[in-house]
């Protein structure tokens, strides 16, 4: 259970950053960037969202590491190492 906490914090960090990055500017710019950030988070968010309450929590992290590594365009780091 603590690892599933440390991954849904990591996931939540990244989330974080992502919308702090996207509010930082008043212009959004990039939009071959943004639409492929916007839809791994909508995948994400999809998953989630699922009616039964399954959702996998290694495809929510892998659409939020990739949301990330596109927006920030750097190579997929974990951050808690």
């Amino acid at each position: 259970m603590q690892s599933e906490k440390l991954r849904l914090r990591k996931i939540q960090h990244l989330a974080h950053e992502i919308t702090d990055e996207m509010n930082k500017s008043g212009v959004l710019t990039h939009l071959e960037t943004l639409i492929p950030v916007i839809d791994n988070l909508s995948r994400a968010i999809g998953d989630l969202t699922d009616s039964y309450g399954k959702y996998s929590l290694d495809y929510v992290e892998e659409k939020v590491e990739n949301a990330h590594t596109l927006l920030f365009n750097k190579e997929k780091v974990d951050v808690y190492l």
